[in-house]
């Protein structure tokens, strides 16, 4: 392992492959990072239950079903095949009689929360940003400084097409059970009036109801073309969804000053299923065609990436691997390494290491990455 991580709960959980106690082995997951890297066969098992009994809780599939009698859903990279009368990973599409059928992520019916967000805010790229960050101006902001005084549209989205067990919103889990609250694209973009210089989709995460957001940032935009007003659209996702509607949502954000951040959870396809339940590789797939399109709009960067830096299972490796693929696509791409917070089932791992994070910022800088900063430093141990 590279360095060692304190905890400020002093708890230590033992591998259950080789034995290793170490505050940095997430008991939720019962593998240490060492162990899923290098011995994932006999890791598997261990994970697959993990991931089970944590979506179990909430009544969704404990993997992307590949139902023989199934109807295949292409909508996003877990391209389920979901059994009659069966959902989706994601909990809001559904076979029935036969048909593909959303329950949520329509143009009528979206599932998700809003909130206004005054601006300056600290989404994760703020400081590559129009409107938090000033990049642009006047083009695509109003002050030198951002969109002072106006407000971030914040739309969370009740629903994910990943199962991560350290999930920063894991609120959203409620949303997709209850089926509430919802509401739809034309009443969403109601919101975006004269006071919101961007809105911005999240949750939970996007890509598992694209159908809702691209609709509902069509309308926005159309009224804010018609005034003659600023009003950018961004995306904050696993970038799991069909090429086909990232290409929709980046011509909408390109066009409005907005941009696409992505969250690249890893690099290596055993750690993305330790910690997220998937094993495709879309997102990086998703991200090479995104990063052509990021030179179209150099004053504000339009793709941006960032990784949660999880003690122990996100490494030097993992970090190098990630900083590398990502400068070999354009240097100048933004990348956010965020200091971790212990929630939802890894809750007993400690925080980032102020030290390893310092170090991870100096790897990407080796690999010749050219904006690169530390999210959430006020976490760092």
């Amino acid at each position: 392992m590279n360095g060692l991580y304190t905890s400020r709960r002093g708890y230590k959980s033992k591998c259950l492959l080789c034995g290793l106690e170490a505050n940095y082995v997430s008991e939720a997951l019962g593998v240490c990072p060492t162990c899923v890297r290098e011995r994932f066969e006999e890791a598997r098992p261990y994970l697959a239950t993990a991931h089970a009994k944590i979506r179990g809780r909430y009544g969704l599939p404990s993997k992307p079903p590949r139902a023989s009698n199934g109807v295949e859903c292409r909508d996003c990279g877990n391209l389920c095949k979901i059994p009659p009368s069966g959902r989706g990973f994601c909990g809001v599409v559904e076979n029935s009689g036969g048909q593909l059928v959303r329950r949520f992520g329509t143009p009528e019916r979206g599932l998700l929360t809003w909130y206004y967000d005054p601006l300056p805010t600290n989404c994760v790229p703020a400081d590559f940003c129009a409107g938090s960050g000033g990049a642009g101006y006047p083009n695509w902001c109003r002050t030198p400084r951002g969109d002072i005084g106006y407000y971030n549209l914040s739309i969370f989205m009740g629903s994910c097409t990943y199962s991560c067990v350290y999930c920063q919103n894991y609120g959203y889990h409620e949303l997709t059970v209850s089926g509430t609250p919802t509401i739809s694209a034309a009443q969403l973009a109601e919101k975006a009036d004269e006071r919101v210089g961007c809105a911005c989709y999240f949750g939970g995460d996007p890509s598992s109801q694209m159908p809702f957001v691209i609709a509902s940032a069509k309308m926005m935009r159309e009224v804010a073309e018609h005034e003659k007003r600023i009003l950018r659209v961004c995306l904050e996702t696993n970038l799991s969804m069909s090429r086909e509607s990232l290409e929709d949502f980046t011509a909408l954000s390109l066009n409005s000053g907005g941009g696409v951040k992505a969250d690249l959870k890893c690099w290596s396809s055993e750690i993305l299923y330790a910690l997220s339940g998937i094993e495709h590789r879309w997102a990086y797939e998703n991200f090479r065609w995104l990063a052509k399109q990021h030179s179209r709009r150099p004053e504000v960067p339009l793709a941006r990436a960032s990784t949660l830096l999880v003690p122990g299972y996100i490494d030097d490796e993992e970090i190098r691997s990630l900083a590398s693929f990502i400068a070999d696509l354009d240097p100048t791409i933004p990348y956010s390494l965020l200091a971790f917070h212990p929630l939802f089932h890894m809750e007993d791992m400690p925080f980032t290491k102020k030290e390893d994070a310092e170090r991870f910022l100096k790897i990407c800088h080796e690999e010749g990455l050219e904006r690169v900063r530390i999210g959430n430093p006020w976490l760092l141990v």
